[in-house]
């Protein structure tokens, strides 16, 4: 028997089945396997009108048949998970609950019985879930973890454990140097030397507000068309001011604004400043308009950390790195690791202000940030028109 053949017969017995005609169903899909017919989901229309005929055994049987020729087969794994959650098998009905709601889930039309099971494997996951997060609790609580005291790095790997958090992995766009550990936000006391740069918060402020005056003259689109080389389609922030910086630094060159602010420069001096030719430092008063967003992107390389000081801050405005999304707080500092997935949102009615300029990683040695600032100076000499590293 052909495909062909057999889809009415399949519809037939579907259309019995979710109609309530559990009898009328079973009967259909006997007369199709008695011609010897094979298919995954013949064998799950059979397991699931079995099951609701009672014949437990018979709907096991069934559905482990369907799912020996196709284990992505939706009845075959609802029957398998509604059979293992009355014998009180939790955790197995829940393995084959999530294989449906994996095959299930965003579907835009399901028939009645499905739409039954996908409800029955979110709530016994929703319970597993519940049980084993009492049971994890109990445990830790008794290992000495506390929500708050504990290290924030358990933290986080108990958050990506139990899902409440996704993973995100450092994707630098043109370099990476592997082994270096790799945070999305790092510790503020690993950096001592930003004592000295939070305290210069109010002669930074001032400086900024000097050339802030003269903002179509200091102040020019962050992300700007390069010439001779094509306008990336749809990035809506090209040449726009809805994210602008005026560099006191850019790509390893000091600017004429640096003169102009020698307090914002000189609260710098112990800083670890990631010197590459032609690429590094850079340093920056960085605009975002009001209402404006600069969207999920990641940076260029992982040899480096980005340090933000917030000058400009009013309420309404967030930065998330990976899966960590902070509020920033006028004079308070934290670096980041570019290179992980990041966005900025202004969501109040003025505009943003940030000082923002890159350092070495603190885990490479001399030796290698000498090494690595060859290595990037010479792959520029072949790049036509090398981008400003976002």
């Amino acid at each position: 028997m052909t495909q062909d053949d057999l889809s009415p017969g399949l519809s037939s017995a579907r259309a019995s089945l979710v109609g309530g005609r559990p009898q009328e169903a079973l009967a259909t899909v006997r007369v199709l396997l008695d011609r010897g017919t094979e298919s995954p989901a013949l064998h799950g229309l059979h397991a699931q009108a079995l099951l609701k005929t009672g014949d437990e055994a018979g709907a096991e049987a069934a559905a482990d048949r369907a799912l020996s020729l196709d284990v992505r087969e939706a009845r075959a794994l609802c029957v398998k998970g509604d059979i293992l959650s009355r014998r009180g098998e939790l955790r197995d009905a829940n393995a084959y609950y999530g294989g449906l709601m994996r095959v299930l889930e965003g579907a835009p039309t399901l028939d009645a019985d499905l739409k039954e099971g996908l409800a029955r494997a979110r709530e016994l996951r929703q319970r597993v879930t519940g049980d084993m997060m009492q049971t994890l609790q109990g445990e830790l609580q008794g290992a000495g973890f506390n929500e708050e005291r504990s290290h924030p790095r358990f933290r986080h790997a108990l958050d990506l454990a139990l899902g409440r958090r996704a993973l995100y992995m450092p994707q630098p766009k043109a370099f990476y140097y592997p082994e270096l550990p790799a945070s999305q936000f790092y510790p503020r006391a690993d950096f001592p030397w930003l004592d000295g740069v939070e305290a210069a918060t109010d002669a930074m402020l001032a400086e900024l507000n000097g050339v802030l005056g003269k903002e179509n003259e200091s102040f020019s689109p962050y992300v700007q068309t390069m010439p001779n080389m094509p306008k990336r389609p749809g990035d809506l922030l090209i040449d726009s001011m809805d994210w602008s910086a005026c560099f006191l630094w850019r790509d390893g060159r000091e600017t004429a604004y640096a003169a102009r602010c020698p307090q914002t420069m000189a609260a710098l001096a112990d800083a670890p400043l990631c010197r590459i030719r032609g690429r590094s430092p850079q340093v920056m008063f960085s605009q975002l308009k009001a209402g404006a967003r600069i969207p999920a992107h990641h940076g260029y390389v992982n040899t480096r950390l980005v340090c933000h000081v917030p000058l400009i801050v009013p309420e309404g405005c967030r930065f998330r790195v990976g899966n960590d999304t902070r509020h920033w707080q006028r004079g308070e500092a934290w670096v980041f690791d570019d290179t992980i997935e990041h966005e900025a949102m202004n969501d109040s009615a003025s505009d943003r202000v940030i000082l923002i300029f890159d350092i070495w990683h603190p885990a490479l040695s001399e030796e290698e940030r000498h090494l690595v600032g060859t290595l990037l100076e010479a792959m520029d000499a072949y790049s036509p028109n090398p981008a400003t590293w976002e």
